[in-house]
């Protein structure tokens, strides 16, 4: 492995496959830093056939140090958006366009050629088409879509009408503003546009940030969720369902992930291999209609490595956030000095000793959202040291589950007893994040 470095500069991505076996960059330094150039997801890749995932998402960075069992903390430094436009939408699949998943596996249905190379030639749903047959070949299609033009802030936008939709197809890669490495077609040349005139606020975050898992995985598929759809799959990365297992959950679609946030990874294989990619301008809970405005942009990440997280050190199962205060439900937020100050009168009128709490929440995956939140009841007992009824009290009256992704993924939000949080090895990130003594 190469010397390790204070700062990796990544503008390179992989090929919709996250895979321990391929090289890393860096290793960048415990405590360094990860800038990189990060493609859209979702829509562009989707209607790229020779990407084999999801998503396009950058070349994983080694951890210098990082071995399984281990954890990194990702603090999100900056987040910023470059593209100057974006366009999405609702999706149905095109059937015999694909084999088994229309986002691993296109293919071409009259010569059944898998992940044939294509080209654009104009605008609209059929401009990418095969190379070699130019028959229109995209393993989706999209049902109501909108194209959204930012200001020169990247703080609104407002989407378009049909011209000027496609207008900005004709020259998408620009408007898109597509990293020089990135390989997907931008959505920009589909120029949807049945939701016009409709002024948006930005608000990006990160729908892939984390850690490379232990076995190959299409990248949109390193979720409980996506990552089911793998299970006797017919394409070459088919699993059995004790793989899932090997998962690391950095597709989460959370739109808590965003700049201020710290993100605590597990570690699946050495070197860690942190990835990101996906970035959103904005997201309801839920991302309901299966996708949303992905964007071109740039990230700075810090990352540290924690030995020894998890319940007895064995490590964590699935990602952890501690987002701002302003993202965590009104139940989770730390008590104001007012507030502290008269439960305290409480309970001292009946001799009780209060918790010191502080806000925690764990990601939980799964193939529906009553799946995902089991699984995340499960992780953040384990994790603590409590029983699943325990969780589900004290998510009940100081937090709450949230979802990130339907339809599996959610967050299990709460305030924990700190005294827990430091046996996690995760007590100082939130001492850190929320600004509390003791």
């Amino acid at each position: 492995m190469n010397s390790a470095k204070r700062n990796v500069l990544v503008s390179s991505f992989t090929n919709g496959v996250l895979d321990p076996k391929k090289p890393m960059l860096g290793p960048v330094q415990d405590g360094g830093v990860i800038i990189a150039n990060t493609a859209p997801g979702c829509w562009g890749p989707m209607i790229t056939p020779r990407l084999h995932g999801g998503h396009e998402v950058t070349q994983p960075v080694a951890v210098e140090g990082a071995e399984p069992g281990d954890a990194v903390v990702i603090r999100i430094r900056d987040i910023t958006v470059t593209s100057l436009a974006t366009a999405s939408g609702h999706d149905e699949f095109v059937e015999g366009h694909f084999l088994g998943d229309p986002y691993v596996a296109a293919r071409n249905p009259k010569t059944d050629k898998l992940r044939p190379e294509t080209r654009v030639e104009g605008v609209g749903q059929e401009a990418v088409r095969d190379v070699d047959t130019g028959d229109p070949i995209t393993p989706f299609r999209m049902v109501n879509g909108y194209t959204v033009l930012f200001d020169e802030t990247r703080r609104v936008g407002v989407t378009v009408d049909k011209e000027t939709a496609e207008a900005m197809g004709r020259d998408a890669d620009r408007w898109a503003a597509l990293p020089d490495d990135s390989v997907q077609h931008s959505i920009l040349v589909w120029a949807p546009h049945d939701l016009v005139g409709i002024p948006v606020r930005l608000r990006p975050f990160l729908g892939q940030l984390g850690t490379t898992p232990s076995i190959p995985f299409p990248d949109s598929h390193n979720a409980g969720d996506f990552g089911s759809a793998l299970i006797d799959a017919p394409h070459e990365y088919g699993i059995q369902a004790e793989d899932l297992a090997h998962r690391t959950d950095g597709h989460m679609d959370i739109d808590a992930v965003r700049e201020g946030a710290i993100v605590v990874a597990p570690v699946r294989v050495p070197g860690a291999g942190i990835y990101v990619g996906d970035m959103h301008a904005m997201q309801g809970d839920g991302e309901i209609a299966g996708h949303t405005a992905d964007v071109s942009g740039s990230v700075t990440l810090q990352v540290d490595l924690l030995k020894g997280a998890g319940a007895q050190g064995k490590g964590l199962e699935g990602p952890v956030l501690f987002p701002l205060a302003e993202d965590l439900p009104p139940l989770a937020r730390p008590l104001t000095p007012d507030e502290e100050a008269r439960a305290r009168q409480v309970a001292e009128s009946r001799g009780i000793t209060m918790e010191t709490l502080a806000p925690i929440s764990v990601v939980g995956t799964g193939p529906d959202l009553n799946a995902a939140t089991e699984n995340g009841l499960r992780r953040a007992a384990e994790l603590l040291g409590m029983s699943v009824p325990e969780v589900r009290n004290r998510a009940t009256i100081t937090g709450g589950i949230e979802i990130g992704r339907h339809p599996g993924v959610i967050q299990v939000t709460f305030l924990a007893p700190l005294t827990r949080l430091d046996s996690a090895g995760l007590g100082d990130l939130a001492r850190e994040q929320y600004g509390l003594d003791g």
